[in-house]
């Protein structure tokens, strides 16, 4: 599960990171857009997972 969680939560930040690099409003890092809101949610929850699936460990 691990493995699976850690692939997902980095490709949510490249895709977030990917999706920053293209949008103006999202540039300043402010997630004005809700496709760049909804990537960087999507970010945060599978890195707050991911860091609580190795604290439990």
């Amino acid at each position: 599960m691990a493995d699976s969680l850690h692939t997902r939560y980095m490709a949510a930040s490249d895709t977030w990171r990917t999706h920053r690099k293209s949008c103006e409003p999202c540039a300043d890092g402010r997630r004005r857009c809700t496709a760049g809101a909804r990537l960087w949610d999507r970010f945060c929850d599978l890195q707050d997972t991911y860091l609580n699936h190795l604290r439990t460990r």
